[in-house]
């Protein structure tokens, strides 16, 4: 049987998988996707969007279709013996460039569902109920096998395939696991309560902080519940709920989901093998649900990879442009997991018993991470920084028209934004889009800035000097190897 060619495979079809997938059909990458499930998630699982994934996503098409079927929330409270201790909101607050300054609350089913049919509609349909048997590198791509006995020979292969990864164990990819003796039951489902329900994140404090409260989408409501012991029923974990929430009372009138969840820790010793095979998401890193990261983490990695790896396939970079992915977002994963691992261990442990009130502390603390809106690649003052959202006005049939700067960015390019209105006349390359903004009120004025596709500041410079745009192009898209 001769070998199918393309020019990624990507194993796993949970979000991450999805959006790779989803981002490299973008690009026009040829991509073929496997997955071992029947269809898209259904219930269950991840529970929140945050504000970075939420300005990934507009710049990419997929926010009208998924922010109306959410719940925005950006308030966490603590409570107490049945009464209202303390709420908190001021990390959203703060956020500059950011006009969704909250969590949309929104199960990962959604995601998966929507997802799914947008490739479908693109050309590239989960290859499902299949499994990998065996993946080689060879001296140009790798070729994979699959249980069907089909064989697919690609230039890179990606694992996207969660925390117990097929991709990494293949390959013998270091993943150290931290067990750090916390065990939690999810609870998801339709509740009936006489405690006076608010759209806010709710931390009930008592000798520990061990149950949490997550308004979700529709009338669904979450909870978390830290039962540290594998042998538990949903009634104990429902009398946990009971005991934090006392004097009042909850009772499900509808469990649509449940679970429980081990906390583990680690981060995968490297995201890529020999270049041509790659990790993403839990394959290269797990860690506790606190903070909601992981789902916006993995997401993450899919917008940093994928046009990295269409800048090297349909447009002649350099394929030394791919160990950067690696160089950026492996420094995230440890933080992301330094910031989840502090919040888990207040819910337990607490120096002076103010374990709710600790963990609404490392929030504020830790807003960078928790929001994804600190997240940054490099040190340099606007290198490596989010480009910021803001209002301008743009020309449309000879009117000007209210728009923001992410409506105008596309995933398929760099954009160039030219802020003032000296003409630039560089001979551009095509994969480098160029906006002229006329705005003097936008926080760039008077300057220059490459703007990456997943909408990172590549260099910036005074409107009459180009070079260092120039230089990042020739440096980082094309840089000399020796």
């Amino acid at each position: 049987m001769m070998a199918q060619k393309t020019d990624v495979v990507i194993i796993g079809a949970g979000p991450v998988g999805l959006m790779c997938a989803y981002l490299g059909r973008l690009c026009n990458l040829e991509v073929v996707i496997i997955d071992k499930s029947l269809e898209p998630l259904q219930v269950g699982r991840a529970d929140a969007l945050n504000a970075r994934t939420l300005q990934l996503f507009e710049s990419v098409g997929l926010f009208d279709q998924l922010h109306p079927l959410g719940k925005p929330c950006n308030t966490s409270s603590v409570w107490a013996d049945g009464k209202f201790v303390s709420r908190k909101s001021a990390w959203w607050d703060e956020l500059e460039g950011c006009f969704h300054k909250y969590y949309l609350m929104l199960g990962q089913s959604f995601v998966e569902q929507a997802l799914d049919e947008r490739i479908k509609t693109l050309g590239c349909p989960v290859h499902r109920q299949t499994s990998v048997r065996d993946i080689k590198i060879l001296e140009e791509g790798c070729m994979t096998t699959l249980s069907t006995g089909e064989t697919i020979q690609s230039e890179f292969v990606i694992g996207a395939d969660g925390s117990r990864s097929f991709v990494r164990d293949w390959f013998n990819v270091p993943f150290e696991v931290t067990y750090p003796q916390l065990i939690w039951a999810v609870l998801d489902g339709i509740v009936d309560t006489d405690f006076n329900k608010v759209p806010e994140i709710i931390v009930f404090q008592a000798e520990t902080s061990d149950v949490a409260w997550i308004p979700r989408e529709g009338e669904i409501d979450r909870f978390y519940v830290r039962m540290d012991t594998q042998d538990f029923t949903v009634e104990q974990a429902v009398a946990k709920i009971n005991r934090a929430m006392a004097p009042h009372t909850l009772r499900f009138k509808e469990l649509v989901w449940s679970s429980q969840f081990t906390v583990r820790e680690s981060v995968a010793q490297h995201y890529a093998i020999e270049g041509k095979v790659f990790i993403a998401g839990d394959a290269c890193h797990i860690h506790s649900v606190n903070g909601g990261q992981g789902l916006n983490t993995g997401l993450a990695d899919a917008f940093n990879l994928m046009w990295k790896m269409s800048m090297v396939l349909k447009h002649g970079a350099s394929k030394a442009l791919l160990p950067t992915y690696e160089q950026e977002r492996k420094p995230v994963a440890l933080g992301v997991i330094e910031t989840s691992g502090e919040l888990v261990r207040t819910t337990k442990y607490s120096a002076q018993g103010t374990h709710a009130e600790d963990y609404l502390k490392v929030v504020e603390r830790r807003a960078g991470f928790i929001t994804g809106m600190g997240i940054r690649y490099g040190q340099h003052d606007l290198d490596g920084q989010r480009l910021l959202d803001f209002k301008l006005r743009e020309p449309v049939s000879g009117e000007l028209t209210a728009t923001r700067i992410y409506s105008l960015l596309d995933y398929r390019f760099f954009t160039l934004l030219v802020f003032g209105d000296a003409p630039i006349t560089a001979d551009l390359p095509a994969y480098v889009k160029q906006i002229q903004i006329n705005d003097e009120s936008s926080p760039y004025a008077n300057q220059l800035i490459l703007v990456r596709p997943d909408t990172y500041i590549a260099a910036s410079s005074a409107l009459n000097d180009l070079a260092p745009i120039t230089a990042y192009l020739d440096s980082v898209v094309y840089p000399r190897t020796t």
